[in-house]
């Protein structure tokens, strides 16, 4: 932290120097503060103070800054400005994807004495979708700006599993617990039940804050800054359901069987750091404008 407090502090005091505070373009005739039309980005400036902190404290270990999102749902965050002192927020997560993983395990058919194996399979999907609109009014006319707004998100996701396994129940040897992969050690045991599908409740997520901050233009379009926010979140978790097979000795038969897992809501009116669809905004931010 006080790395941090020392790299911001060198980094005001160059701006300072470099330009007269009053002067709002640079010594090329460049804009300091962003215009009407420009376009936003920002991202977390945590990383790279940390590097400046280190190289300037000459640590042997520093490593290179990384370029992360600035909220810890990983949404892309942008703005557009309408005009000099009122600009459009924005942010963004799609998110749809899937994973397939395979292992062998023995075959409980074999009667050779040559090893053979059959596959187990499992299959995850997923999808996030996360929104969220405003409008922030901008107030100073140095290099130092404040600003205000008011914005609302909303987030709906969910995922499920399902798995597929090489070894049968009442195979022809009579086995009633097959060798299965046990999935988090990918080691093939014998199971009385196992899962074969896992769908996972949606979710649901929506806020709606007012949030109120300050940047510094470091460099032409360039600025460190953050912000704090405050309003309510809502959040709200279905019900999901896992399938399990097993043999059932009094019927003679494979035999399967679904349970419910619970749901979860929750509501709060409060800073960021308890909301849930935007994530903790009170951090340092790099912002760049073009």
């Amino acid at each position: 932290m006080r790395k941090n407090i020392t790299t911001v502090a060198m980094a005001l005091a160059f701006g300072f120097f470099t330009a007269n505070a009053q002067d709002l373009t640079s010594k090329k005739g460049e804009p300091i503060l962003p215009e009407e039309g420009d376009w936003g980005i920002g991202i977390d400036a945590t990383p790279f103070l940390n590097y400046a902190g280190n190289f300037f404290g000459k640590n042997a270990a520093n490593t290179a800054p990384s370029w992360n999102y600035l909220t810890t749902n990983n949404t892309i965050v942008g703005k557009y400005f309408k005009d000099a002192t009122t600009a459009y927020r924005a942010a963004i997560r799609l998110g749809f994807g899937s994973q397939k993983m395979s292992n062998y395990v023995s075959d409980d058919t074999n009667t050779s004495t040559d090893p053979k194996y059959v596959q187990d399979t499992k299959s995850v999907s997923f999808n996030g979708i996360g929104l969220s609109g405003g409008i922030e009014m901008r107030k100073g006319k140095t290099r130092l700006q404040g600003y205000y707004g008011g914005e609302l998100g909303l987030y709906i996701g969910g995922s499920k599993e399902k798995y597929t396994y090489g070894n049968q129940f009442n195979n022809p040897n009579g086995n009633f617990t097959p060798t299965s992969t046990n999935w988090t050690t990918m080691n093939g045991v014998a199971m009385a039940s196992r899962t074969t599908e896992v769908k996972n409740g949606s979710t649901f997520a929506f806020g709606l804050r007012g949030f109120i901050g300050a940047e510094y233009f470091v460099l032409p379009k360039m600025s460190i800054g953050g912000e704090f926010g405050w309003g309510l979140s809502f959040s709200s978790t279905g019900e999901g359901q896992v399938t399990t097979e097993f043999w059932d000795g009094a019927n003679n038969a494979v035999k399967t069987q679904t349970t419910k897992t619970g749901k979860s809501s929750s509501f709060a009116l409060d800073t960021d750091n308890n909301n849930s669809v935007f994530g903790p905004a009170a951090s340092l931010r790099l912002n760049l404008y073009f």
